[in-house]
Order: structure tokens, then sequence, then C-alpha cells
């Protein structure tokens, strides 16, 4: 007994001591240092569930109650502050139970904060786990509270989160300065590699918030984070971006299938337990899809036959068949590409079916502009191989990349 416990006491010892990072996000950091950067400022708060500290403790709870914040206001984007709103829902101003502040919605009919909303503010706080890609909206939230916070003189504050698939990846074309939408802002790839902090940076200092004058920014940093971690490598606690990112891992899958999702004809998961990781249809054969699928040879990348009824959605009831995407998220050779392999697969075998001529006009319109152009349902047309998108993205990308490395924190 008594040397089974010298050896767990060794063990222990040896956990305490060990060199492992102890990642903390920007929030920590904050709380870390005593919430010096906004003692005695009038702060509104834009954030959501992911908002939490190490102890899964919301943003909105601890900044409330502390007696150096003056917390006045709450801002909620799409999701709403507390996560309880579907996507795409409209979410008008309410108050929030837990503290009787005003939560304005930057989700529905406002999506820029509003000088009413901004007055007798000294700053604004924004604190959310983006996944990393270009149409998820967080990132143009984050865009529109800083051109608010320019025309009315406040601060920004952003308190800095990982990129849950590392600093490394980047992926797509950038959409044209011009196809400056909601979902899909100017000149960033779909995949982009940063934290929002240094997006925040880059905005700013790039002047595209404006052309002339700048923000006044402040990013609180990470702490340890590389830019070689996936989000499980930082010990960090995840909760979901939405309820379609239920997991750490999602944003991959969602990298590979989601523009899919904007035509509504295939099924790439939505109503499973697997958001992201199927497509399929009645008509599909799984056995032969995934024989072809796997003739690509795609590093990191496996394609299992699969079968499956969605439970809720445009599918709901309709039994699939297809392939299950399983990745390694670390090897995985090219992450967008997957959903072009796909479809041109797809429209191989079942010509009298091609997903595009399937889907609404709108449904393929909002398919361009989430890609960031119509070159993207051009080149499912032209047989073009993977190596050929690799090079057409990278002389796209170079740009970017030159400008991005500007900006770089970590």
């Amino acid at each position: 007994m008594i040397r089974n416990l010298l050896i767990v006491f060794s063990f222990l010892l040896v956990a305490c001591s060990s060199d492992e990072p102890i990642i903390l996000s920007g929030l920590d950091v904050l709380e870390q240092r005593d919430f010096e950067i906004i003692q005695g400022l009038n702060v509104g708060l834009i954030t959501n569930a992911t908002g939490i500290n190490r102890e899964f403790q919301s943003t909105i709870d601890i900044l409330h109650a502390s007696d150096k914040v003056s917390l006045k206001a709450l801002f909620g984007p799409e999701h709403g502050v507390r996560g309880d709103y579907p996507a795409g829902v409209d979410v008008r101003t309410y108050r929030d139970e837990q503290t009787g502040l005003t939560v304005y919605s930057l989700y529905g009919r406002t999506r820029k904060p509003t000088a009413d909303m901004l007055r007798n503010l000294d700053a604004l706080v924004f604190d959310i786990q983006d996944i990393g890609v270009r149409s998820y909206t967080y990132l143009s939230t984050l865009r529109l509270a800083m051109e608010a916070a320019l025309e009315e003189n406040i601060r920004v504050i952003v308190l800095d989160r990982p990129n849950p698939m590392g600093g490394l990846r980047v992926e797509g074309f950038p959409a044209p300065i011009e196809n400056d939408h909601f979902i899909a802002p100017w000149f960033v790839p779909y995949v982009h590699g940063m934290t929002l902090g240094e997006i925040a940076i880059m905005m700013n200092e790039e002047h595209w918030i404006h052309p002339t004058k700048k923000v006044r920014l402040d990013v609180i940093p990470m702490k340890k984070w590389q830019r070689n971690m996936l989000f499980d490598d930082t010990g960090l606690p995840w909760v979901p971006t939405s309820p379609h990112i239920p997991f750490s891992d999602v944003p991959a899958y969602y990298t590979a299938t989601g523009l899919l999702g904007e035509l509504d004809v295939i099924n790439i998961g939505i109503g499973t337990m697997l958001p992201f990781r199927l497509f399929g249809a009645p008509w599909v054969s799984a056995d032969i899809f995934a024989d072809r699928m796997n003739a690509y040879n795609l590093k990191g990348v496996f394609f299992r036959p699969a079968s499956w009824r969605p439970f809720y959605g445009p599918h709901q009831g309709q039994t699939q068949h297809g392939v299950e995407i399983i990745l390694d998220k670390s090897e995985a050779e090219h992450l967008f590409a997957i959903q072009f392999l796909l479809m041109r697969t797809h429209d191989a075998l079942y010509p009298n079916r091609k997903i595009f001529a399937q889907a609404q006009r709108s449904r393929n319109q909002m398919f361009d502009l989430v890609a960031g152009g119509i070159w993207a349902r051009e080149l499912i047309n032209e047989s073009m191989t993977l190596a050929d998108f690799k090079q057409l993205e990278e002389e796209k990308v170079r740009e970017f990349l030159g400008v991005r490395e500007r900006y770089l924190l970590y």
C-alpha cells in the first residue's frame, strides 16, 4: 500500500514539474493582470458561449462580478451571448437573465453596433472563439464592431483565442475586394491561418476599416500558443462555437464540405451526429463512391462507405448513401479541395443529377458568394487535377501571405 502511494506521489511530482506549456487565452491573461487594461472604463462586451476561462467561467460573469470592471452592456453575435439561438435566426435586443444587462443583438436587423448602443461606453471588449474559416460570421462581427468603435471614438480590446486548425494552414482563394459581404469579407482566404487578434491588427493597419483612420485597438495575446498547435494541443476547454460545430475537430470537416451546405442538394451530415463529416444522397452508391474518392490517394484522408438518415433539417427522414470523411487533421493534404473532388466525382457518376443543376438559382449564388467568386463553380466543370488546383491557389494567396506575415503575433 505504502509503495503504491509512493508511486502515485512520484507520478504527481513528475506531472507537476512537466515542461508542457500551459496555454492561456486572452481572457485568462486579462484575469491574470487583474483587468488592468479596462479598469476605470465603461465597457461593452461582445461575446457568446465560447467566451470562457480555463475553469469554464463565462466572460460575462467574470467581468460582471469583478469590482475592477464596469460592465455596462452586452452584444451578441449569431447564436446570442449565451449560445441559445439557432443558426441564421434573427435575434432582437433582450435582457440577460443572469446579470440584468441589456443584450444588443448583432445578428438580425442590426449587425453593426449603433451610436445609441455605444453611448456612454469607453471600450468594446471582444471575446469569441472563432474556427478559422472566412465564411464563419464572427470575423465579420469583429470587423463591423471595429468600424462602429472608430466612428464613436471608443477603444476595441480583443481577447485573443487559438485558431482551432492552427496557424499554418492557409487554403482557398481570397475573396475579391469588391466581394464585401457579411459571410465573405474581402481578401481573406477561406482558411486564413490567423487568430482574430491578428486579423484585427491586420484590418486596422491595412486600412480595411477606414481608408485614413485607425481604430484605438489593443489585443491581449495568448500565452505560449504556437502556430503548429491544433486546438486539442492547447489544453483549453472547448465550447461549441455554434450548434453544428460541437467539437474542436469539426472546423476541419467544415472546411472540407461547408460550401456544399449552401446548395441544399447533398446531405453533409446536418441533421446527424456527424455534421460536415458526410457526403451523400438517396441515389448514391456508397461503395462505388468511396472507391472513387479513395482512388485520389489524398494524404491523411479516408472515405468510408456509409448510409444514414437525418433526423432534422432539409433531408429529414430520407435515407442517404455516400461516404463518411475521416481526417488525420495534422496530415490531411488539402481540406478545402475535398469538396470540389466530391462534387466532380458525384457529377461524373451521376451526370443526370449534377449538383449545381439541381440547386435553386439563389443557392448557387450563395455558393459563389461564400466561395469568393464564380470561379469555384467553373472549376467543377473542368478536368483540373489537385496539383493544378493547388498551384492556382498558391498564386492567388501569395499576396495575402505577404500581408499576413507582418501581423503574426505568434
